[in-house]
């Protein structure tokens, strides 16, 4: 189970503030990735708590309405939707998200743990942890906040639009929605430069 071990070494070397950064959403075809920075307080503990991957549905829900209700964590999150991310590319789109993210915290923290490898031109400190979201706790509530955001918004976008079925996959390439974008073309949350997409455009598939 993650801890608070990772933030507490980063104490020790000097820094007050450590915040702890996730996305979710770099595969799918459609929608934004989404990206959320957590600060948690020194004496956090959670025997739940992890990647958000490993948790159902209902626990995430139940565990992001804990988060974002805490008075004592500080949290920010932001979406990078699907037209940037065919201007910039989806790696690139996920670290300007995770440095939109960092900057919105107040206080400003002084480090960030991130999942994963290191962000070019990130805007502050910071040090990437390999399956953090397993490692960390603010990095694993981070990943909690911005896997319920995404899927809220992706149900939001299926109401928008209905042929997709995005409240089934969330944008990811199921048959069911390469069936869709096979039958009715990308829409505007599609991302056209991911190959599936773009293959549509083309008719190639």
């Amino acid at each position: 189970m993650p801890d608070l071990s990772h933030e507490l070494k980063l104490k020790r070397e000097g820094f007050s503030i450590v915040a702890g950064i996730d996305e979710a959403g770099r595969g799918p075809l459609a929608g934004p990735v989404m990206v959320a920075a957590v600060v948690l307080p020194g004496d956090f503990s959670h025997s739940v708590l992890t990647d958000s991957k490993k948790l159902t549905e209902k626990k995430r829900e139940e565990l992001y309405s804990e988060i974002t209700n805490d008075s004592n964590i500080c949290w920010a999150s932001v979406a990078v939707e699907a037209d940037e991310i065919d201007k910039v590319n989806i790696l690139r789109a996920t670290w300007l998200g995770m440095g939109r993210a960092y900057e919105k915290l107040f206080p400003r923290p002084d480090v960030a743990l991130i999942d994963g490898k290191p962000v070019k031109d990130f805007p502050g400190e910071h040090r990437a942890l390999v399956k953090g979201d397993s490692l960390s706790l603010s990095i694993a509530a981070a990943s909690i906040i911005a896997k319920v955001e995404r899927d809220r918004l992706m149900i939001e976008y299926a109401n928008k639009y209905p042929e997709y079925g995005f409240e089934r996959h969330k944008g990811y390439g199921t048959e069911f929605h390469r069936q869709a974008l096979r039958l009715h073309g990308p829409c505007p949350i599609h991302r056209r430069s991911f190959a599936p997409v773009s293959q549509m455009q083309l008719g190639l598939e």
